[in-house]
């Protein structure tokens, strides 16, 4: 067998019996060690692996899509699988959800408590970006957990809210209400003795006639003559010291001049009317849900039983 005519140039580490290469730094020399054959064959394994995945999966760009692959997997496939498996385990709620008026909801309670479940998932996804993950609100978006509500808290007024939004113009049934902005109708002075009868009623300030004669002339037709609010016009309480924006006197000034117009979504363009059901059985839920008004004829039952006119 013929050698390699340079082999005889080549030195030799005696322990190891390899040649050296000939790379040197600062006096340590490099040895031409060959690698472990369970790393080549680990090597071309994977070059093997690479090929078959590159011909059963997609994996190579092209203008407008990629190649199929022999397989036909994609990941928008599995994930297509696995919603519809989704949508057949949640069937038989949602079909339940469907069939019952939400006014009923409260009452069967294990559909309730199913249709919280679903509400909680939704509301991660729709309504923590205004609400908050724990739905405790933030300065113009209100505390779902507290009993402080403008339009209702039983779940039909709630499931209304959420279906028609508030101050939707492109939507007839939108909860509206508008306060008017009083710069310009009332003074500076009249508008600092409104603000400062506002704080009195929740125990911020001491009352003043002033305040209270302006407030009875402009805001009581809305808020009510104890400023208790009046839910039919979605007016705030504002005896209870809770505030979208704030009770003190700066915030108070800059709502009573320039007044405030939130407006939140309505989801019956967005949401099926099932979702929409779980999530006011899920804000319902929170702690500060109501119970059903009772109806006028039986408020008349009710002061005769007790002797009432």
């Amino acid at each position: 067998m013929a050698k390699n005519p340079t082999d005889h140039n080549k030195r030799i580490d005696q322990p190891t019996g390899t040649a050296f290469v000939g790379h040197e730094w600062d006096g340590i020399e490099e040895l031409d060690t060959p690698m472990p054959r369970w790393w080549l064959w680990t090597f071309y394994l994977t070059i093997i692996w690479a090929l078959a995945y590159v011909i059963m999966y997609p994996a190579w760009p092209l203008v407008n899509s990629a190649t199929k692959g022999m397989l036909g997997w994609t990941s928008r496939g599995e994930l297509a699988a696995e919603m519809q498996a989704a949508d057949v385990k949640r069937a038989p709620l949602v079909n339940a959800l469907a069939a019952i008026p939400v006014e009923q909801l409260v009452a069967n309670q294990k559909l309730y408590q199913g249709a919280v479940a679903g509400g909680a998932a939704a509301f991660k996804v729709h309504c923590v970006q205004c609400h908050g993950s724990g739905a405790m609100g933030s300065k113009g978006y209100p505390n779902l957990n507290d009993d402080d509500w403008l339009w209702g808290g039983d779940i039909s007024a709630i499931h209304y809210t959420l279906t028609h939004g508030i101050r939707n113009p492109d939507h007839a049934e939108t909860r509206q209400s508008a306060m008017p902005a009083f710069d310009g109708i009332l003074t500076p002075a009249e508008i600092s003795a409104v603000v400062g009868h506002v704080q009195s009623l929740s125990g911020k300030a001491k009352a003043n006639a002033k305040g209270a004669e302006l407030f009875a002339t402009n805001c009581a037709s809305c808020h009510g003559n104890d400023g208790k609010g009046l839910r039919e016009f979605g007016a705030p309480n504002l005896a209870d010291g809770l505030s979208l924006y704030g009770t003190d006197k700066a915030t108070l000034t800059q709502t009573v001049k320039y007044s405030r117009q939130g407006v939140m979504p309505r989801w019956n363009d967005k949401l099926d009317a099932a979702t929409i059901k779980m999530l006011a059985a899920y804000v319902h839920s929170l702690g500060g849900g109501e119970a059903a008004p009772v109806a006028a004829p039986a408020i008349a039952e009710a002061k005769a039983a007790n002797g009432q006119p």
